[in-house]
């Protein structure tokens, strides 16, 4: 597909004074354009700078929301340092998050991780979410960490690294020495990650996980959820004996 490169000047300029509410036909160009990066790596790189251009700039939050959605199609590494300069502005983190996500690789991975050490609250929370979405095993030695943050970060910490099926997510919170809605959340997560081994055919590591769960809880569960869990984690230990003994 040919691009007009004065329709996506024009389109671009569009984009520099666009808002919510406003039309968005101008902008057709651009969608166009992204389209046409397939096969096209000149073209791509500079769409990538020019949208880059619009998150550094003092662009409307509807604006740099339009081109962290066009990075995530398009974005490469060349894009984290901008879109990650974004992480903590409080308007636009997530949808700078959700552009890194999507570009992924070791860039994006390292700009999240280092947002992580800066910001805090929500905006900390976000971080965590998306390190969990990538797996980040990297990221694991911050989320050991946080579980002994306040409730809501050691939570989505705890949680976070149930998604992260790695040997040193498991120790991380076999060794956490924490209670209430974060000790569960940790039980959850070890049952999440020994789901992840048997699922992988690591039937012995998957076995050891939910025995550690089980005996943890004890025989006698104090209330209905951690009764659950120990149902669970016995389940676990069936099946995963069940699969062994059949190989």
């Amino acid at each position: 597909m040919a691009i007009d490169s004065k329709n996506l000047d024009d389109s671009f300029a569009a984009l520099a004074a666009f808002d919510w509410g406003k039309d968005a036909a101008p902008l057709a160009a651009i969608d166009a354009a992204v389209i046409a990066t397939r096969g096209d790596a000149a073209l791509r790189a500079d769409l990538e700078k020019r949208f880059g251009a619009v998150l550094s700039s003092a662009a409307s939050r509807a604006a740099k929301d339009y081109a962290c959605r066009k990075l995530s199609i398009i974005g490469t590494a060349a894009s984290v340092p901008v879109a990650a300069a974004l992480l903590s502005d409080a308007d636009n983190s997530h949808m700078a998050r959700y552009a890194l996500q999507r570009i992924g690789g070791p860039e994006a991975r390292t700009a999240l991780r280092k947002a992580l050490e800066s910001v805090g609250g929500e905006l900390a929370i976000g971080m965590i979410s998306s390190l969990a979405d990538l797996a980040d095993a990297g990221s694991v030695p911050q989320l050991a960490k946080l579980l002994t943050a306040d409730g809501p970060l050691a939570l989505a910490a705890a949680r976070a690294l149930g998604r992260i099926p790695t040997s040193e997510s498991a120790a991380a919170l076999a060794g956490a020495k924490v209670g209430g809605e974060v000790g569960r959340a940790v039980k959850d997560s070890q049952l999440s990650i020994a789901e992840s081994r048997l699922a992988a055919g690591d039937r012995a590591g998957a076995l050891a996980l939910y025995e550690a769960v089980s005996k943890e809880v004890g025989e006698v569960p104090a209330g209905h959820r951690d009764r659950d869990v120990r149902v669970a984690a016995i389940r676990g230990m069936v099946v995963t004996r069940d699969e062994t003994s059949s190989t």
